[in-house]
């Protein structure tokens, strides 16, 4: 019966998206494009946003029958409360900035904290109601485990923020982030069935089923945006599940795109400020290949192809 959870996640999905973009688009929920953005880009303002809840409600709903489904139900419920916690932070995010046309949204501090108050509730209950959860990190494609003992707190923390925010930049082009979270789940799929954490697996069928029927319409030319509902809440999973998994640091290989949009910024204002120069024409780094002639498109293909050998390098590296 498992095999019908992704199924029914895909059909909820796209039967959700249609019936939701006029209800956005009468409440006025339409996207704002930053003006020191690509000038292309102009032409999306207005697009529906807070597209995330088309497939997170469905995730939330079927994860929480599916508890009762199976063995480490304690897995599958941290699973939902990330889900719920970080979508839950992007929702008034968003909120802020359509409804109550505030381009500033919440504070990078209240952001943050919230992001951290989410993450220190995820680290209670993986330490004190999963038995077999690993306090340690492992350097893959090795035996090596370094035990953090108390430090795996602050590696929740760090790991959960620092991802959710890495997708919430990658979600820049059409379908970009979308196309990214689903090989990135597929990897971590593949490892967990490997180690046979069914509950973990079967989560993320069903995140990989709805985010397929968000690509429907999420793929260019977009229909509907994900907003910060979507992309904080599929940071913060991947992240997670990583962590469960006892794969962290492999993340960084199979979520490589993520890592380099990241790091990309970073650079970009490290550098001003140091130089006053900036080493890329725009940050994130996809931003930089259309304003160097690419287009949305092309480098959407491109970065998905380098997340699939990433992530395939990765399973190879995860199952070893």
């Amino acid at each position: 019966m498992n095999y019908l959870f992704p199924i029914i996640a895909f059909i909820s999905t796209v039967i959700l998206v249609p019936v939701t973009i006029p209800l956005l688009k009468r409440m006025k929920f339409g996207q704002s494009i930053r003006e020191e953005g690509p000038k292309s880009h102009q032409v999306k303002t207005g697009t529906p946003t807070m597209g995330g809840l088309t497939y997170l409600i469905p995730v939330i709903i079927l994860s929480i029958i599916a508890l009762l489904m199976v063995d480490d139900a304690y897995k599958m419920l941290v699973l939902v409360i990330v889900t719920v916690g970080f979508g839950l932070i992007g929702f008034i995010d968003d909120y802020i900035i359509v409804v109550k046309k505030d381009n500033r949204g919440l504070s990078s501090k209240q952001k943050f904290l919230a992001q951290i108050i989410v993450s220190i509730i995820v680290y209670f209950i993986m330490t004190q109601a999963i038995t077999d959860i690993e306090t340690s990190i492992h350097i893959p494609g090795t035996d090596i485990n370094i035990p953090l003992g108390i430090l795996f707190m602050l590696w929740i923390v760090f790991w959960q923020v620092g991802f959710s925010n890495a997708v919430n930049l990658t979600d820049g082009l059409d379908g970009l982030a979308t196309g990214l979270s689903i090989i990135a789940f597929s990897s971590f799929l593949v490892i967990a069935i490997m180690q046979e954490e069914m509950a973990i697996a079967l989560f993320l069928l069903i995140m990989i089923g709805a985010l397929l029927g968000f690509l429907v319409y999420n793929k260019y030319p977009a229909k509907l945006f994900m907003g910060d509902t979507g992309s904080l809440a599929l940071g913060g999973i991947i992240a997670t599940v990583s962590i469960m998994l006892n794969e962290s640091l492999l993340l960084l290989l199979i979520g490589i795109v993520f890592v380099v949009e990241t790091a990309s910024v970073m650079m970009q204002v490290a550098s001003y400020k140091l130089t006053g120069r900036r080493i890329f024409r725009m940050t994130p780094i996809h931003h930089h290949f259309e304003l160097g002639g690419w287009s949305e498109w092309k480098i959407v293909i491109v970065f998905w192809t380098a997340g699939i050998i990433a992530g395939a390098i990765g399973v190879l590296l995860g199952v070893l």
